[in-house]
């Protein structure tokens, strides 16, 4: 039986940055899903699976499933069309991977019978990487520049969304078009800007920026009352 699609479109997403299933429910079972949505990552989903997915479906709550897709278009045609039973709300690939990789992710969500749809986010460069870390990789233009590279493959392919860290929206925003939404992670309070995340940007700038989705993981997983934290950042938030 294919889990529907929530009709609600939170805007907040939580990344369930656990180990541990327990530890993951008790924040979840605290939260609203007409107020948030969930992020299972390659931790979770690979210690948990399917099955917590749809369990955390049936709570309600719309499911972002970031395994960033990435390899060679007939492995991503197939590792998505194993995972469409889910019927998740929104899940990633890596832009990346290129033209044909990325058609053949939609092609994948294509065949899917079900009405709903689920939305296919591209990734444009992770939040944890600055221009001295691209340079490393090959890239040899400013990180504004390759997103802009990327954004561009996004459109072809016509994928819902781009994943993107927030320092950099502003430069790319009037070339999105009017479809394309904008998902940024690293959100982090002020006093909160410590950790291996080089793009991160507070709620209040999210707010200012006008990005469709944030999402927010160890600024609230990592800490004994997450719950605390994520009422400040919501009042931080106030009308998000």
């Amino acid at each position: 039986m294919i889990t529907k699609i929530s009709k609600k479109n939170p805007k907040i997403i939580i990344a369930l940055d656990y180990s541990n299933k327990k530890k993951a429910m008790k924040l979840i079972n605290n939260i609203d899903p007409n107020v948030y949505a969930l992020k299972i990552g390659i931790i979770m989903f690979y210690k948990f699976g399917k099955i917590f997915i749809k369990k955390l479906q049936k709570l309600g709550f719309n499911i972002f499933l970031d395994l960033k897709f990435h390899d060679i278009p007939n492995t991503v045609f197939k590792a998505i069309q194993s995972i469409s039973e889910l019927n998740v709300w929104m899940i990633s690939v890596h832009i990346c991977g290129g033209l044909e990789m990325l058609k053949s992710a939609k092609l994948a969500l294509n065949y899917h019978s079900c009405n709903n749809k689920t939305l296919l986010m591209g990734v444009t460069t992770l939040t944890s990487l600055d221009i001295s870390d691209t340079a490393d990789i090959g890239i040899n233009m400013s990180i504004s520049n390759y997103i802009l590279k990327l954004l561009k493959l996004a459109q072809t392919c016509s994928l819902d969304g781009i994943i993107c860290p927030g320092k950099f929206v502003l430069k790319i925003k009037k070339h999105l078009g009017k479809n394309l939404k904008i998902l940024t992670p690293g959100i982090r309070l002020e006093s909160k800007l410590n950790d291996d995340q080089k793009n991160i940007i507070t709620p209040n700038l999210a707010k200012e920026y006008k990005i469709n989705y944030i999402v927010i993981g160890r600024a609230i997983t990592s800490l004994k009352s997450p719950i605390k934290e994520l009422e400040k950042i919501q009042r931080e938030l106030n009308s998000f």
